[in-house]
């Protein structure tokens, strides 16, 4: 039995409020993997929430794909999901274009995840 989506939004806003990084991930997603590896690299430390491993973990999917704007779970790219200093970056595709762009490390530094 699901939650009402409005409870599954003021819950993801807890949760993003917890840590200056945080990852919406799945455990076999091996795009969340490698976007986990991508901040730890860097010295950052997310919290990391595995969608698949929580119980109220199909929840808080639905409530991010609506953030994101999909259409449907199955929509490319809609896990990872990335926050950063309490603002959603996005998925897997728009936090690897702000590393190359060259926006993601000062993204970083504003959000206290990262001294350099």
């Amino acid at each position: 039995m699901g939650v009402h989506p409005s409870e599954s939004l003021v819950r993801v806003e807890s949760m993003v409020a917890e840590n200056a990084v945080v990852i919406f991930s799945v455990s076999t997603c091996s795009m969340c993997h490698a976007v986990k590896r991508l901040f730890r690299g860097m010295g950052v430390s997310p919290a990391v929430h595995e969608l698949d491993l929580l119980p109220y973990g199909v929840d808080i999917h639905r409530a991010l794909l609506r953030l994101l704007g999909c259409s449907s779970p199955t929509s490319p790219g809609a896990l990872p999901v990335v926050f950063i200093g309490g603002k959603m970056v996005g998925s897997m595709e728009r936090v690897m274009a702000s590393h190359i762009n060259g926006s993601l490390v000062p993204l970083l530094k504003d959000a206290g995840a990262l001294w350099l």
